[in-house]
């Protein structure tokens, strides 16, 4: 534990109550731990943070008691995510949907689609489109 990582006032990190990583008091929670006990923070602001890593990272906690249950999922929520979903795991050159989300950045296309040669590939574009 470093010294400059507990600081339980928050006099020298902007009023925010600090505490070293797994150090944080009870009654207070991430987002990730609330989310596994079925709640969020709603439009509460972080009560305390916990530092880690030479303090270069950090993780807000928010009061347990303040959050309400995670709101249930609706069709229409469940429609935009798989719009959303399908956007990532389609190929724009084959137009395949995987069950994972695709290299789009960086490779652009799917695996199989990348092992063609540019000819191979403005071909199979050219009759996904037409079809």
């Amino acid at each position: 534990m470093r010294a400059p990582d507990l600081d339980p006032t928050g006099e020298h990190h902007g009023g925010l109550p600090t505490w070293p990583w797994r150090f944080g008091p009870e009654g207070l929670a991430t987002r990730r731990q609330l989310r596994a006990m079925g709640l969020r923070p709603a439009s509460q602001e972080p009560a305390a943070q916990v530092v880690c890593r030479r303090g270069r990272r950090h993780g807000y906690l928010y009061r347990i008691a303040l959050a309400r249950p995670v709101r249930p999922m609706t069709p229409g929520r469940a429609a935009a995510l798989d719009r959303a979903m399908a956007a990532r795991q389609t190929c724009p050159i084959c137009r395949t949907r995987y069950d994972h989300c695709l290299p789009l950045k960086s490779v652009g296309f799917c695996l199989p689609c990348s092992e063609l040669s540019d000819d191979e590939r403005e071909q199979l574009a050219a009759l996904t489109a037409t079809a």
